[in-house]
């Protein structure tokens, strides 16, 4: 698969998983108070360089070159998730040969230097995420010492993308692109079958940021909100579709404390996977 191809899938993986109305987060007429949906867009199209090169960069000077272009297009921090998850996957792809996916994902994530763990803390301080607080080691306010993949594992109980890192895609290849691939195969169509693999993901794992913002009790209850919705049905049925409406109002607050941002990540890593799996064709006729 050429960079280009793995650039136009890592474009579309965001621009799908912006456009599925998932509860709790930006979608068509779904903004939040500093980030709109024509935000993710643009930082959709901003990325697509840095990841077109990154069969010459090394994956820290790939989330970089990502999050540099993401702040000329939009003041929002719309995808530094996004990009942490994708450009390991992307790499992952480029050096995969007839292997797996996930085995070249395990080899770019053993590989990873001290080098790549310090431009990737430059590239997070650039983003300026909210909710990071301080860590008693490898804090990215300072300087690391360990490997990106080390000082991952040193934050992986407290943040799920960081989790990703230590644990080879866990979430993204045994929950969350298994859970896409049925929804698909089972003839739903992408933006619902997104939804259903957010839900499944916030079911199976409480979402980080929430947990960060509000606490573990509050990031389990929406867990189990997502559980409920999808045992009535989801976006399956109409019962299911309502339910699914009384959450996403139920998540959405004037300071955005209950978006499931981290859940939407993992998302957007498993429409990447799907898209590339399936040979970056969406329609399988």
């Amino acid at each position: 698969m050429t960079p280009a191809d793995v650039a136009s899938a890592v474009q579309f993986a965001c621009l799908l998983e912006v456009a599925a109305p998932k509860p709790g987060n930006v979608s068509p007429g779904r903004a939040f108070g500093d980030m709109r949906y024509e935000d993710f867009l643009a930082s959709a199209a901003a990325i697509g360089p840095a990841f077109l090169a990154a069969d010459r960069r090394t994956l820290g000077a790939t989330i970089l070159a990502a999050v540099e272009a993401t702040k000329r297009w939009t003041a929002a921090n719309t995808n530094l998730g996004l990009i942490l998850l994708l450009a390991p996957l992307a790499h992952g792809v480029l050096r995969k040969g007839d292997g797996s996916l996930r085995d070249a994902v395990r080899a770019v994530l053993r590989g990873t230097t001290v080098d790549d763990a310090r431009i990737a803390y430059q590239a997070i301080r650039l983003a300026a995420p909210g909710g990071l607080g301080a860590a008693d080691a490898q804090d990215v306010a300072g300087e690391p010492d360990s490997s990106l993949r080390d000082a991952m594992v040193l934050a992986a109980g407290r943040d799920a993308i960081a989790s990703e890192y230590a644990t080879d895609f866990s979430i993204t290849f045994e929950t969350a692109a298994p859970a896409l691939t049925a929804a698909l195969d089972s003839g739903v169509e992408w933006p619902a079958a997104a939804v259903e693999t957010s839900l499944t993901i916030l079911a199976h794992q409480r979402d980080t940021l929430i947990e960060r913002k509000l606490g573990r009790a509050a990031a389990d209850a929406v867990s189990r909100e997502a559980a409920e919705v999808l045992a009535s049905g989801g976006v399956r049925t109409a019962g299911g579709r309502k339910q699914l409406e009384q959450f996403d109002a139920g998540l959405r607050d004037g300071g955005n404390r209950r978006n499931p941002g981290t859940t939407a990540d993992l998302t957007a890593a498993a429409l990447f996977v799907v898209i590339i799996e399936r040979g970056i064709r969406v329609s399988q006729g």
